[in-house]
């Protein structure tokens, strides 16, 4: 058994959790930036996420190869994290004065194509490999119910302390903090980061990162795919309520306050997260996946009914806290069926799984029911006339979760342990 000390528990906290404002900043705050301060042409955003989504598959497989063939992950996250840092920081200084609107929006999407490749590196590939690395099946529960809460802190963080920073214009302050603040990160993973030396991938470059999409691969690891397919379930269940979750309560709740249901329901179902990674090492992961999944599918049900503040805080504890109930258990059911000579390579394969497949179907199966239900009702985003979400992304994401319980099924049937 692997004995996480609280150095290496430091370590999850400070580099997960900073990793996660650069995340924010990017899925969230980017495109409010350049729709803002450079142009008002959408086409430029859609160009944007696109080629980050590309750039962040694509460098997680190969540098989770690399890694595995240096044997070591510390590089990686240190100068993935100084480097990340500075492109981050680089965003403040675009301006259309000196570049012209075109030039500007070009150099946004490059910029963020750049801080994706070096946030990717760092985190995706070789931090979240490094976590596989250190922990096992005794605490990998715990760990991951740690980490599925940085990227709600995170937003709880960027939105309560710095959103009025953005309001008003500050954007040079604001990417110049959050870009300092990953930098000095990278600069203590120096030294707070054990150096683990692993074996090396001796295997040719291109063969390493096709590896993991071959028939014979799928075979032989069986139980990894079938609780990658597990994940990806979920994460699509997911992407069909959560982009729509804020524009639902603001538009269709008219909740004025949602800043408040949305902290409550983070902060309580955090705390529930915390508490449940305890029992599920001691449980086991598979077992704790159908309890924590029903917990989900309660809370989606009771969403689709809840309307005032009360209700919909209520219903959002119930839905949030097996939200990240189930993501740990799954997360962590990858993580131990991860070849331990591989755990590189198969990040990428992770990042398809859990970002790729799920971002291209989930949003798509929301949008169609909110044009299926919506009785015309319209609002404005970043210029563009949109329906009104309403309450069956939530039906519709409890239905695509039940499909989650087939790939459960089939792992368990293998899995003498669950």
């Amino acid at each position: 058994m692997k004995k996480l000390s609280a150095r290496t528990w430091i370590c999850f906290v400070l580099i997960g959790l900073v990793g996660q404002f650069s995340w924010t900043i990017e899925n969230m705050y980017l495109n409010v930036y350049l729709y803002n301060t450079i142009s008002q042409n959408t086409s430029y955003i859609a160009t944007m996420v696109a080629c980050s989504a590309i750039t962040a598959t694509l460098t997680t497989l190969v540098m989770g190869v690399v890694s595995d063939r240096v044997g070591r992950r510390k590089p990686f996250i240190v100068i993935g994290y100084l480097l990340w840092g500075v492109s981050v920081a680089a965003f403040g200084f675009v301006t259309t004065k000196s570049l012209g609107v075109a030039a500007a929006a070009a150099m946004v999407v490059i910029l963020d194509c750049v801080m994706t490749c070096f946030g990717s590196t760092a985190n995706d590939a070789a931090f979240n490999a490094y976590v596989t690395d250190v922990t096992d099946h005794n605490n990998r529960g715990r760990a991951e119910a740690v980490l599925s809460i940085l990227p709600l802190i995170s937003m709880l963080v960027i939105f309560g302390l710095f959103d009025g920073m953005t309001q008003q214009g500050k954007w040079q302050q604001f990417f110049l903090i959050f870009g300092i603040m990953v930098t000095v990160t990278g600069f203590a993973s120096l030294f707070l980061l054990k150096d683990e030396t692993l074996p090396k991938n001796e295997n040719a470059f291109f063969s390493s990162i096709v590896y993991g999409f071959r028939p014979s691969v799928w075979k032989e690891h069986l139980r990894l795919y079938l609780a990658l397919i597990a994940l990806c379930v979920f994460s699509i269940a997911v992407q069909v309520f959560f982009p729509y979750l804020i524009i639902y309560m603001q538009s269709y709740l008219m909740l004025d306050s949602y800043a408040i249901v949305l902290g409550v329901v983070l902060l309580v179902a955090s705390v529930v997260s915390v508490v449940g990674g305890r029992f599920m090492d001691k449980i086991g992961l598979l077992r704790f996946t159908v309890p924590a999944g029903i917990v989900m599918f309660l809370g989606l049900v009771l969403m689709f009914f809840a309307r005032g503040m009360i209700a919909v805080i209520g219903a959002g504890i119930v839905m949030m806290s097996g939200y990240m109930l189930l993501q740990s258990a799954l997360a962590a059911t990858v993580r131990d069926h991860t070849p331990t000579d591989k755990v590189g390579q198969f990040q990428g394969i992770r990042m398809v799984f859990t970002v790729l497949i799920p971002m291209c179907t989930g949003p798509y199966i929301g949008s169609f029911l909110i044009a299926m239900t919506n009785a015309g009702a319209t609002y404005e985003d970043l210029g563009t006339v949109k329906q009104v979400p309403t309450p069956w992304i939530f039906l519709g994401a409890a239905a695509v979760l039940l499909l989650v319980l087939i790939p459960i099924t089939m792992l368990k049937r293998r899995n003498t342990d669950a």
